[in-house]
């Protein structure tokens, strides 16, 4: 049986090179500029380390596709075609686009690079699909509106096309991520299709009657909150098989701008149920779901996979996700048996935790705590970096990260 491409996002190198060796098989990344994603925090993807990122990719051994799928205005055009010899040096393996004018800069600086069609231009049907197989694409991002049923009818209409499909991750109240909601809120300063968008459907709003501007009223969903807009994540992990079987070539996770913890843990799980799928392990993945559990989340739906979604499919409560586990520390060195790490939330000696690497998982209890200087404390805070010993080790700490031990905040 193929095994279909587990496709994670790369919002920077740090976090590229986490999601290949969890399991990855390729990543997209994209331009601050041309991408409908924009991050802030680490070694963020530039148009000077673009490149570097990419033959980093490679050299993992896996591939990578760059995002630009922004709706361009002509401005936005001219940039980009002055960014080509930097793209164009770089190698992506394809292009990720949705604009028909970047469409056609593609096709005039590199006519023979793979073009992968974004989610952005709502493709819904075969026709839809073989119309850019006409125009030389080699895989279309469906829309996240489409059921199972229908992406296999669009695979046996048109074989030869490769098909990508989200399985994971934060949706938007909009049809297929194409909203206006964003730049209407903030009077155009921060604009969805263009990267920048404020997650409005995230917010939380008061119902005004006109004659009462200075009245504001509460708008209740069955007594569970104001958040009207606020869709749940994706989770399609118990969907695996019937995508597979649907046709799907890639299973793509959303989350350019996620931890590196997420991103670490969602490839993880979703490596392991495909492999279990693909090599003939017809075990249940509970256990994968209740580790998705432990990331950053609004609460899971299958969205439209199965049918249309109901009131079910909204978050009401909350906007924010909430992680089911907190995400402890980073593995940075070995000295001896102890083991510098990057403390991300409070750590108590004699606590448990869970650590996992790309081969493992498993609970241990923290034994010793000591500072550079060798001197034994009793709490490691947020952002120190401390010498911590483990009940068990990991085999190869590379890569190692640790989390809090069960689930709180389950949605």
């Amino acid at each position: 049986m193929k095994k279909p491409e587990l496709l994670m996002p790369a919002g920077n190198k740090e976090k590229l090179e986490y999601a290949i060796k969890y399991g990855a098989d390729a990543v997209y990344l994209g331009l601050g500029d041309f991408s409908l994603r924009s991050m802030r925090k680490g070694e963020i993807i530039t148009a000077e380390n673009l490149k570097s990122s990419i033959d980093l990719a490679h050299k993992l051994g896996a591939k990578a596709y760059l995002t630009l799928n922004i709706f361009a205005f002509n401005n936005d055009i001219r940039n980009l075609e002055e960014s080509f010899e930097i793209i164009s040096d770089a190698n992506p393996d394809a292009i990720i686009f949705s604009d028909f004018g970047v469409y056609r800069t593609i096709k005039k600086y590199m006519p023979n690079v793979a073009l992968h069609v974004s989610t952005q231009t709502n493709i819904l049907n075969y026709e839809a699909v073989k119309f850019w197989q006409d125009l030389g694409a080699q895989r279309t991002i469906l829309a996240r509106e489409l059921s199972i049923e229908e992406i296999a009818d669009i695979k046996d209409k048109v074989p030869n096309m490769e098909l990508e499909v989200f399985v994971h991750g934060a949706q938007c109240v909009s049809f297929s991520g194409r909203c206006l909601l964003s730049d209407y809120m903030t009077k155009g300063e921060r604009k969805a299709n263009h990267g920048g968008c404020a997650q409005a459907c995230r917010w939380s709003y008061k119902l005004v009657e006109k004659t009462r501007p200075n009245e504001p009223m509460e708008i209740e969903e069955d007594e569970r909150g104001t958040h009207i807009l606020s869709t749940k994540d994706l989770n399609l992990i118990k969907l695996i098989p019937d995508l597979v079987n649907a046709g799907v070539d890639s299973f793509k996770i959303e989350g350019r701008t996620k931890s590196l913890y997420y991103v670490s843990a969602v490839a993880k799980a979703y490596r392991e149920a495909i492999d279990r799928y693909c090599l003939e392990d017809r075990r249940e993945v509970d256990d994968l779901y209740e580790d998705l559990l432990k990331v950053g989340n609004r609460g899971y739906t299958q969205g439209f996979y199965v049918g249309k979604p109901n009131s079910d499919g909204y978050s009401y409560d909350v906007s924010k996700g909430l992680a089911g586990a907190d995400f402890l520390c980073e593995f940075w060195d070995k000295k001896n048996d102890t083991f510098l790490v990057k403390v991300k939330n409070k750590i108590l000696l004699n606590d448990e935790v869970e650590i996992i690497t790309p081969k493992e998982k498993f609970v241990a209890k923290v034994e010793l705590i000591l500072d550079k200087d060798g001197v034994e404390l009793g709490v490691a805070n947020t952002n120190d970096e401390l010498y911590l010993k483990f009940s068990q080790a990991p085999v190869d700490y590379n890569y190692a990260i640790a989390r809090t031990v069960g689930i709180k905040n389950e949605r």
